[in-house]
């Protein structure tokens, strides 16, 4: 995760005393680096009657290159100094953030800082700024906190601009809602799809070093539970694979991948693609999901660039009367694993044998979301809930005995019916607390409607 990188610019008026509007900008400033945030700024800036202040901040900022523009606001203002220095930067997004008086000896002292904010916040919806409007009070801790979510949005914003998936062959099982305009969505989201063909992975296998192949069996044995006795053949040829598609991850600078899985490694290839996916998460740090999911991977990006976490996806099984049953038939990134990874060689129906992870997965406060598209309309479908362990419980078709596949049942916040009246695809991306607000304010951003 790269560093929020925040343009920060403090505001008073010329007659409020100026090094008390001096410490609260400071202070505010502080508080954005001990988040670990790296600031980008200037002195600050008043309403001065020649207007040297806000020149003199247009000219030291420009240039410089941030994620957000933080507009902190101290004391009363005129509007005209902050949109001065704010127009410039239009495209970016902001955060007009008025800080707040303090009570010394029983008296309240203020510097109107919300005559500022009052006077700007209808003046910057109207300029068309992209902006979070975020006050603070005399009688709470400073809101730092809604600042730094909606800057992390900021810089998703700016890395999804950045991003590119990889997808090997296209459309898989001839599904619906793996679909994707990539005109729109390069337009209002920022990724790029790149298209490769098995063809080229298969040509690669025969290219590889026999050793670095020997040397990361060595290493699955050493960390995975293996819970039957798995041939080394099955090994090698899931570990080639792994190899060869890295190395056109690492070539084209993918962030995120799909495969063609029941019509391609399955039904070709002769190889369910489970543990070619778990390699990719686990050792590369790449999003992984299978079928051609393009909307699901760049979920997965999403939630990995606002909350560092992996995003791991998960499948519906049954909606029950308060709850959701949850689970993969493949894989999950070891991030999610209660304890160490388990495996188990088997297959499903009439496709060919591989590895099946079938490791606990870890429970909590969880966080479910889905990006979709209708034409070039954007939604993302947001819920949150408790994840539990679930029964004892089977998919029909697995080589008996039927494994118990990674799974949780969550317990919805909102009505089941509710959810099930929204759903907007098989595959929903996972995520653990409640990051409902840092995903809206991305969504805002990105002119993407929450449901």
């Amino acid at each position: 995760m790269q560093k929020i990188r925040a343009g920060f610019i403090g505001f008073g008026e010329v007659n409020t005393p100026r090094h008390i509007i001096e410490k609260k900008y400071t202070e505010a400033k502080k508080l954005l680096e001990d988040r670990g945030m790296e600031i980008v700024t200037t002195a600050l800036v008043s309403d001065d009657p020649a207007g040297k202040d806000v020149a003199r901040a247009v000219k030291e900022l420009s240039g410089s290159d941030f994620d957000i523009l933080i507009l902190c606001i101290a004391g009363w203002i005129p509007s005209h100094a902050v949109i001065s220095v704010a127009d410039p930067y239009s495209h970016k997004p902001m955060v007009l953030w008025g800080l707040a008086g303090w009570t010394e000896k029983g008296r309240l002292v203020t510097t109107a800082d919300q005559a500022g904010t009052s006077a700007l916040r209808k003046a910057f919806q109207d300029m068309g700024y992209r902006f979070k409007y975020v006050y603070n009070s005399i009688d709470a801790p400073p809101k730092v906190n809604r600042v730094e979510k909606f800057a992390r949005a900021a810089r998703a914003a700016a890395m999804l601009r950045m991003s590119k998936l990889g997808m090997m062959g296209f459309r898989d099982m001839n599904l619906h809602t793996t679909l994707y305009d990539g005109m729109s969505l390069r337009r209002k989201i920022g990724p790029e799809v790149e298209v490769f063909e098995m063809l080229e992975i298969v040509q690669r296998l025969e290219r590889l070093d026999g050793n670095e192949i020997e040397k990361l069996i060595s290493e699955i044995k050493k960390n995975w539970v293996f819970e039957k006795h798995t041939e080394d053949e099955l090994l090698e040829k899931g570990v080639a694979y792994y190899l060869a598609i890295r190395e056109r991850v690492k070539e084209s600078g993918y962030q995120a991948i799909s495969l063609i899985d029941v019509d391609g490694m399955k039904k070709l290839a002769g190889f369910p693609p489970a543990m070619i996916f778990m390699l990719l998460s686990d050792r590369d740090a790449v999003s992984t999901i299978p079928e051609n999911d393009v909307l699901g991977g760049i979920t997965q990006l999403i939630v990995r660039y606002l909350t560092g976490q992996i995003g791991a996806y998960m499948e519906f099984y049954e909606f029950m009367q308060d709850r959701i049953l949850m689970g993969v038939p493949d894989f999950v990134p070891s991030e999610v694993v209660e304890g160490p990874v388990r495996v188990i060689p088997t297959r499903f129906g009439q496709l060919s044998g591989s590895l099946l992870n079938v490791s606990k997965v870890k429970t909590g406060r969880v966080t479910l979301a889905r990006l979709a598209s209708t034409g070039d309309r954007y939604m993302m479908h947001i819920l949150t809930g408790e994840a539990l362990q679930p029964r004892a419980w089977e998919e029909a078709g697995w080589e008996p005995p039927a494994p118990q596949l990674p799974s949780l049942e969550v317990v919805l916040d909102s009505p089941v019916e509710e959810f099930a009246q929204k759903v907007l695809s098989q595959h929903y991306i996972l995520c653990y607390g409640d990051q409902t607000e840092v995903l809206k304010d991305l969504c805002g951003l990105l002119d993407v409607e929450v449901i």
